[in-house]
C-alpha cells in the first residue's frame, strides 16, 4: 500500500453536500475538518482563497472532480476529506481558469509536508481516472462503503516516492 501518512476514516467522508458554488462546497468540507481538530481555523479561508487563484477542477470521465488544497501552515494533522455533492457545482478547471467543470466529488487535501502533496495528488488522480470508481463514489450513500472502496484503491496503488 502507498503509505501516505494520513488520518482518514469514514467520519471524513461527507455525502449529500448541498452547495450553490465551488467556494461553498469547499467551505463545508473545510469547516468539517476544523470541527474535527485536523486543521486550523485559517485553513477555511486559505483554501477558498487558493481555489480562486489556482483552480482544482478536473474534467474526468463521468463526473467532474476537484482537489482543493492549501499551504501546510494551516494543517494540524495530515488528512483527506472526501465530499460528495448532492448536485454538481461548477469549479474552474486546473490550469485553465477560463474553463469550468461540473464537480460531483471533492478530494480535499490537508497536508503537513510539501512533498506529500505530489504523492497524494498521484493517488487521487489514479483513482479518478477510473470511471467505475467515480460512479461508485458519486452514488454511494454509505460512508463505510466509500471508505472501504477508497482504502482498497489506495492499497492497490503504486506511488512513486
Amino acid at each position: 500500500m502507498a503509505d501516505l501518512g494520513l488520518t482518514f476514516s469514514n467520519e471524513l467522508i461527507l455525502t449529500g453536500i448541498k452547495a450553490a458554488s465551488d467556494l461553498e462546497a469547499i467551505e463545508t468540507a473545510a469547516k468539517h475538518l476544523f470541527e474535527k481538530g485536523l486543521v486550523k481555523e485559517s485553513f477555511i479561508s486559505a483554501i477558498q482563497e487558493r481555489e480562486k487563484v489556482f483552480a482544482t477542477g478536473l474534467p474526468t470521465e463521468g463526473f467532474g472532480v476537484a482537489v482543493p488544497h492549501t499551504d501546510v501552515e494551516h494543517v494540524v494533522e495530515q488528512t483527506i476529506c472526501i465530499g460528495i455533492l448532492e448536485d454538481p457545482v461548477p469549479f474552474k478547471v486546473m490550469g485553465g481558469m477560463d474553463e469550468e467543470v461540473d464537480v460531483k466529488i471533492m478530494f480535499m487535501l490537508a497536508l503537513k509536508e510539501p512533498h506529500s502533496q505530489l504523492a497524494m495528488l498521484q493517488a487521487v488522480i489514479g483513482m479518478v481516472q477510473k470511471p467505475d470508481i467515480l460512479e461508485k463514489l458519486a452514488t454511494e450513500k454509505d460512508t463505510g462503503a466509500i471508505y472501504d472502496l477508497v482504502m482498497e484503491e489506495l492499497e492497490n496503488m503504486e506511488i512513486e516516492e
